[in-house]
């Protein structure tokens, strides 16, 4: 017996999950090194989308095709 997989998660969901993440983690990080409010939401809103684009695009890891056997 194979035990249970997780159900299937689209990529466009995961990458979101990572771009909001980190977005933050960019967002307050930026406000504690003393950045003003505005310039760390501006920077942590297109960090997020470029983020998300990034993984969006490149995240998804491709199986390898197995090599045909010779016989």
């Amino acid at each position: 017996m194979h035990p249970p997989r997780p159900p299937s998660i689209d990529q466009g969901v995961i990458a979101l999950i990572w771009a909001i993440f980190l977005g933050v983690y960019i967002y307050f990080g930026l406000l504690a090194v003393g950045s003003s409010g505005g310039v760390a939401l501006v920077l942590a809103l297109v960090s997020a989308a470029g983020i998300w684009l990034l993984v969006r695009l490149r995240g998804e890891e491709v199986p390898r095709r197995r090599r045909a056997r010779r016989q």
